[in-house]
């Protein structure tokens, strides 16, 4: 049964905010990445070039395309495309093509260009995942799938696993825990909100809990991030360097801020100002009152996002919108709760905000799909 909806003009509000986000990423790197860039390249302005060059054109250019191309092709090649990033994924372990930085191999070089295929992951199994499922959820009548095809049911959770499987194998091999993380909780909100069986999700749980335990336990370094969360002033000048200058830094921002461009975390106190801690020195110049307006900003997007989904007409675009939703904001909360010393730090990027040109590319893309989302909605 065709479900009878209307074409509307793209979310303006979603579109403000998104546009409200990358700009202040793109001042803030320009701000926190001056000093580093005149001594390393002597020019003030090489990771803010990178990032307009290799991040924010290519991702306004393929979210454009993402707004305009059809979501029911999308859905008809989903599969294709998640096989596509895997095996390009794959790439990273292949010598004079795979990069290692920080003891992690997760980037493929070709040229002069360095990009991170798990960063794409964020879509493509998103887009499968929504496919999959939307296809066993309803029957004609709008009638739930579950008490008509339950055999169906057990083969999406077989479909599933193997899907949770694949993707752990290869970004635990990189390893690249916090974007594993990440993805998995994407693809778990979608399979939630797919009308599954309930002991389904009671299974696909207790597999994550036994997940993390097994993740905590196969790496020290993961063990002494836990071990900072529960005390941060254990080991201040080694594994708990990081948190203490994190919460020095956002702590001397008070009420306003120390203004913009004047932090002074960033010039060697603070790791990674530009990409992982970026949070932090956004709260040294802007204070309580712009750490606030931004995480206002981000419950702003997630609105905007659970809205349009919820407003969709089709099963595959709801599913897509809550799963693109969910992963750009949870993200940036993990980032900021990291940095704040409320969950364990784990590597996370800043949504919009971050130093990166892979991430930012694939955020851009998953806001064109949330555009192209919203110009359509149930009447």
């Amino acid at each position: 049964m065709t479900i009878p909806r209307k074409k509307q003009q793209p979310d303006k509000i979603l579109l403000i905010l998104t546009i409200l986000l990358v700009t202040s990423g793109i001042l803030l790197i320009a701000t926190i990445s001056f000093p580093l860039a005149l001594e390393k390249f002597n020019d003030g302005y090489y990771f803010l070039r990178h990032q307009i060059i290799y991040g924010l054109i290519p991702g306004v250019i393929l979210g454009f395309i993402a707004f305009k191309i059809p979501l029911n092709f999308l859905r008809k090649k989903s599969l294709i495309l998640f096989l596509i990033n895997l095996i390009i994924l794959s790439f990273v372990f292949l010598p004079n093509i795979g990069a290692t930085f920080g003891g992690a191999t997760r980037w493929v070089k070709l040229g002069n260009i360095t990009f991170q295929p798990s960063e794409f992951l964020k879509i493509t199994a998103i887009l499968y995942l929504a496919s999959l499922v939307s296809k066993n959820s309803f029957k004609k009548g709008n009638a739930p799938a579950r008490r008509q095809h339950p055999k169906k049911f057990y083969s999406q959770l077989f479909s599933f696993l193997i899907i949770f499987g694949i993707i752990s194998l290869i970004l635990k091999s990189q390893p690249d825990i916090s974007t594993l993380g990440t993805i998995l909780s994407s693809l778990i909100v979608i399979y939630f909100s797919a009308k599954t069986p309930f002991f389904h999700n009671v299974l696909i749980i207790l597999l994550c809990l036994a997940g993390l335990f097994f993740l905590l336990q196969s790496a020290s370094y993961r063990l002494e991030r836990v071990s900072v969360f529960l005390e941060p002033d254990v080991d201040s000048l080694g594994i708990g360097y990081q948190l203490k200058q994190s919460l020095i830094t956002v702590g001397s921002g008070k009420i306003l801020g120390q203004g913009i461009g004047m932090s002074r975390q960033k010039f060697g106190f603070l790791p990674q100002p530009a990409s992982d801690s970026i949070f932090a020195i956004f709260a040294e110049e802007t204070g309580f009152l712009g750490s606030i307006i931004l995480i206002l900003t981000f419950l702003a997007f997630l609105w905007r996002g659970i809205k349009i989904s919820k407003e969709s007409p089709e099963m595959f675009p709801q599913l897509v919108g809550l799963g693109i939703t969910f992963w750009i904001v949870l993200q940036a909360f993990l980032n900021i709760s990291g940095l704040l010393g409320i969950i364990p730090l784990s590597g996370t990027p800043l949504s919009f905000i971050s130093y990166g040109g892979s991430h930012l590319i694939t955020e851009l893309i998953g806001v064109g799909l949330l555009l192209n989302i919203s110009r359509y909605k149930r009447l």
